[in-house]
């Protein structure tokens, strides 16, 4: 998107006019919302988007935070490989302050190991090739958004015959994480806020089921402020025609069909499996498995290690934020013991994490405070 189109969604007066219209809204009953994804989390408290909701509208944070809902099992794998088998591991950034259950990678890095901050799967590859004589290990964390281009990344890698690299899988599947969230009794949620990014590569036919068999509005929004109000209006539009339906209001870059390529891609080199979610636990096909043919590259096969699981910190509430049950003030620890100094929880050190975003834009209203109400 040009500069000029981006100033065209942040356009003050036509910010102005959806907030208007926002907050003029008499509700009849209170309307709960949850964005799934976390850039939509970030993106609505930079903007200030709370301060307009009219009275009784509500936002919940959902588990659309890769980093927040990878369990502290996989960075302890992480950990182990470096320790063990003296790997090179290559990550984004938002992973390097995340605990696992003792230490991070930022304290594996003090230490002397050798972790890389990339900014691509490619850019991983390409230390591989840099250093032949290391085994580098790319931790593959996101969902359908960042899968496509992990699988092109390892189809180039035995393209180019590189042996001394390959990832360590922790890709999730955002449907049957959103089929999770609609089949809990204590979620009371009117509507979904539903990702961007990751429409853009499944289109919108997989949410079905939420607005026919679970009777949710749902809007698949862009993120700039213009995109997030009109998301709210076309939320609230569904819920007074009683017609909840799947809604594309990211039209620009999201098409009912999403981008066939880049699934087949991703189909090719990864199968769906059963995995952990933080604060969910185990989601049937709900992650991304390497498939047998390029086993060579799964790290996990290549370098084999024996962790133990452990418990969450105690008082951490990191998996009720996750789930919607609570927003990230009403942990105990937020802002106190969990802070991005000294973080308990990775929902405060990610780049998309509810409680960073909270801790960052929100920490003076006082609405984001409350409890949110469960079903009886």
């Amino acid at each position: 998107m040009t500069t000029s189109m981006l100033k065209t969604f942040r356009e003050p007066a036509l910010v102005r006019e959806l907030g208007e219209r926002l907050r003029g809204l008499q509700l009849a009953d209170r309307h709960t919302f949850m964005e799934v994804c976390g850039t939509h989390t970030m993106a609505i408290h930079r903007a200030g988007i709370p301060s307009l909701l009219p009275p009784g509208m509500r936002l919940l944070s959902g588990p659309g935070c890769p980093v927040c809902v990878t369990p502290a099992q996989y960075l302890d794998t992480a950990f182990a490989l470096a320790r063990t088998h003296g790997v090179v591991l290559a990550t984004f950034g938002d992973m390097v302050r995340v605990p696992g259950s003792s230490e991070s990678l930022a304290t594996l890095r003090s230490e002397g190991y050798d972790i890389r901050v990339v900014y691509s799967p490619s850019g991983a590859l390409a230390c591989a090739r840099e250093h032949p004589e290391c085994e580098v290990v790319f931790l593959a964390v996101g969902f359908e958004t960042t899968a496509p281009a992990v699988a092109a990344t390892v189809r180039r890698a035995r393209e180019q015959r590189v042996r001394n690299f390959s990832i360590l899988s922790a890709h999730k599947l955002v449907v049957p994480a959103l089929a999770a969230l609609a089949d809990d009794i204590h979620l009371a949620v009117d509507g979904f806020i539903l990702p961007g990014h990751v429409s853009g590569i499944i289109g919108s036919e997989p949410y079905r089921f939420l607005a026919e068999t679970h009777r949710r509005a749902c809007v698949i929004a862009g993120f700039e402020p213009t995109d997030i109000l009109q998301t709210l209006l076309m939320l609230e539009e569904q819920l007074e025609s009683g017609e909840p339906h799947i809604a594309i209001q990211y039209s620009r870059a999201v098409r009912p069909a999403g981008n066939a390529r880049a699934r087949a891609c991703m189909n090719e080199v990864f199968a769906p499996a059963e995995t952990v979610w933080r604060g969910f636990g185990s989601i049937t096909s709900s992650g991304l498995v390497v498939r047998e043919e390029y086993r060579e590259y799964d790290a996990s096969v290549r370098f084999p290690v024996n962790v133990p699981s452990f418990p969450a910190p105690e008082g951490c509430r990191c998996g009720d934020i996750l789930r919607g049950h609570i927003n990230p003030p009403s942990c105990p620890l937020f802002s106190r013991e969990c802070s991005p100094l000294t973080p308990v929880g990775p929902c405060m050190v990610s780049s998309e994490g509810a409680c960073a975003a909270f801790h960052r834009y929100s920490r003076n209203l006082r609405a984001v405070h409350l409890e949110v109400p469960r079903n009886a």
